[in-house]
């Protein structure tokens, strides 16, 4: 009985393609836009423009973060790090929602104490604001869709921006109902539209980096169906310990123990195997143990296995495939 493993060699740059001017681009527009916000969000009494600058301010982290993921994930495993640190993106992912989620309750409760007891808002402060936050978030919303958005943190960092620029429609919006109508209450409903956004990117980014901390298959491949995939094999018998997770956002991998019938040749299926996961699911950093199945052996490899044992009713006790030299 033979075991065979197989082990791409390739990289694994998760957010090595992502460009660094670009991001540091926005990143600059952002800070820069924030900081006016503030100044004019406290000097007009406008909560929508403190709320907004937050926001932003969350997307100036998620994109600073975003670029020290793509220097470290960049640098080659060492040690006992033997994926190196492709995972921080996922840190700073998480890090980033969790942020936008404190933000956000606090942000909704603001608005509803504001919305009892509004106080005045200088609405043509906020209107110009917001009109010019529009023009800014376009602009970095240009610049970093031109990056690589692979990266859980450079497409958090996208998103972010995207629903900022609908913020500031809302803030812009609020400011105009304030300048004609003076019902300052306007403010306080645009800064619930800004956290309800907020709370949508948070909860997004927490549910994503949250699965791949946890190992879980990514989204769009699911386990049960994979393991019947493989077991339609010519020549495969059974599947067990069957594993499907990402290392980090973009970067699939999977390990199984297939067991395949006797007298076939182990190389030759675990070749075909491989070409399914990479040609059907995109899985090209696989890991495979290759076993021949005989009587009492089937139950010892099963005894302990992790999850579903996958078994091919058609490939047990059939012989060797004359397509399949045997050894």
């Amino acid at each position: 009985m033979t075991a065979e493993s197989h082990d791409h060699g390739h990289g694994h740059g998760v957010s090595a393609e992502a460009d660094r001017k670009l991001l540091s681009g926005a990143l600059a527009l952002i800070v820069g836009f924030m900081v006016a916000e503030v100044v004019v969000g406290l000097a007009a009494g406008s909560l929508a423009l403190i709320t907004d600058a937050a926001h932003m301010l969350t997307d100036a982290i998620a994109i600073v973060l975003a670029l020290i993921a793509i220097r470290l994930a960049a640098r080659p495993p060492a040690g006992g790090f033997t994926y190196g640190f492709k995972r921080v993106e996922i840190l700073s992912a998480q890090a980033n929602g969790i942020t936008l989620l404190l933000l956000a309750a606090y942000f909704v409760y603001e608005a509803i104490r504001r919305m009892i007891d509004p106080p005045e808002v200088k609405g043509a402060l906020v209107l110009i604001t917001g009109v010019v936050g529009i023009v800014v978030n376009l602009l970095a919303t240009w610049l970093i869709s031109k990056a690589n958005r692979s990266s859980l943190n450079v497409e958090g960092a996208f998103q972010h921006i995207l629903n900022d620029l609908f913020a500031f429609i809302a803030t812009a919006i609020a400011g105009l109902v304030v300048l004609l109508t003076g019902f300052a209450r306007a403010d306080a409903i645009a800064a619930l539209v800004v956290a309800a956004l907020m709370l949508k990117a948070g909860i997004s980014l927490v549910r994503d980096s949250g699965r791949i901390f946890l190992e879980a298959a990514p989204a769009r491949i699911d386990p049960q169906a994979l393991g019947a995939e493989l077991c339609a094999v010519e020549g495969v018998v059974e599947v067990h310990d069957l594993h499907v997770w990402e290392i980090t956002s973009g970067e699939p991998a999977a390990s199984a123990h297939i067991l395949v019938a006797q007298g076939l040749d182990c190389h030759q299926i675990r070749v075909k195997v491989e070409a399914l996961l990479a040609e059907r699911h995109q899985l090209t950093h696989s890991t495979l143990q290759v076993d021949h199945a005989s009587g009492n052996d089937r139950d010892a490899h099963c005894s302990d296995a992790h999850g579903t044992v996958h078994r091919s009713v058609t490939a047990a006790g059939r012989g060797p495939d004359p397509a399949i030299p045997s050894h």
